[in-house]
């Protein structure tokens, strides 16, 4: 049997994680169709079949499931290798990936990715951001993002920019027009910009003061799936949001919007950087953490 190359092993790897030609192809940066020719070679040397093929999905068969469960560390420790080489060669290189929310995401472009990059040259980052939770080992992630709430028990987190806050918030028009609530059980007399979770459910607004936690399922006309479009739609008179302040923060500083029920939106524990406890963290993950600890440093 003739050896595979490594190229034609990531591409496996990228395919079977992906579910999809089309996704691992743009991973990879290589077209559809050299990408499902490497495949269909790489299973001819093999003798086995790796994929099941339809006109709408992809999936690993059997042998190709344990070829994958067998593969992922073996190519995670080469890349370790060759991490510890350059490292001892004095650069650091390979690829960072880092599945992100968008307000965590946002933080790290300004706060942290530019001075990585900058004093990582040959290193790259690829930050992918999504509202859902994903496995990030089983997604080939070397790190995510999310509220610490969110961080699966079983993962080392590191928090970063400070407690969050989710405030209600709404127009000066808006509040004029239909009064301001004192209490979260008066947003049932409100129109609220409703928020769909990328589970498809839709997201109870939660609130909290003096040890009491409530969770109202605010009704309204309008229902969008991204922060940055509830504000707009709250800038727009549309009703009331529920976002996490850094979203609303300059509309609150000029006016535009107007927070309310504050006293029920006391501070959380904030955004984590987590990976997993049981593995060798990578040299540019290392590399990262320390950039990103010392973005939240006074200057």
């Amino acid at each position: 049997m003739a050896e595979p190359s490594l190229a034609d092993l990531k591409a496996f790897v990228a395919v079977a994680r992906r579910r999809s030609f089309r996704r691992a192809a743009d991973e990879l940066g290589v077209s559809r169709s050299s990408l499902s020719h490497a495949l269909r070679s790489l299973e001819q040397r093999m003798g086995v079949r790796l994929l099941h093929r339809t006109t709408r999905s992809v999936s690993p068969t059997e042998a190709g499931h344990r070829l994958l469960e067998r593969l992922v560390p073996t190519l995670r420790d080469l890349d370790d290798l060759l991490e510890t080489v350059s490292r001892e060669a004095g650069e650091l290189t390979g690829t960072l990936r880092i599945n992100a929310n968008e307000g965590g995401a946002r933080w790290l472009l300004r706060n942290a990715v530019p001075a990585f990059l900058s004093e990582n040259s040959r290193a790259s980052l690829d930050l992918v951001t999504e509202g859902r939770l994903v496995d990030i080992v089983a997604e080939g992630f070397d790190a995510g993002v999310r509220l610490a709430e969110a961080v699966p028990q079983d993962m080392i987190a590191v928090p970063f920019a400070g407690p969050a806050r989710f405030v209600a918030v709404a127009s000066p028009a808006y509040l004029e027009a239909f009064g301001r609530p004192a209490a979260p059980d008066d947003l049932h007399r409100h129109r609220c910009i409703r928020q769909r979770l990328p589970s498809g459910k839709l997201y109870r607004w939660e609130f909290a003061r003096s040890g009491r936690e409530i969770a109202v399922d605010a009704p309204g006309p309008l229902t969008l799936d991204d922060n940055g479009l509830m504000v707009e739609a709250a800038l727009a008179g549309l009703g009331m949001a529920f976002v996490p302040e850094a979203f609303a923060a300059d509309a609150l500083a000029d006016g535009r919007l107007v927070e309310t029920l504050a006293e029920w939106s006391p501070p959380i524990a904030g955004l984590c950087l987590y990976y997993p406890s049981h593995r060798h963290v990578p040299a540019a993950l290392q590399a990262f953490l320390r950039t990103v600890r010392a973005a939240q440093k006074p200057v």
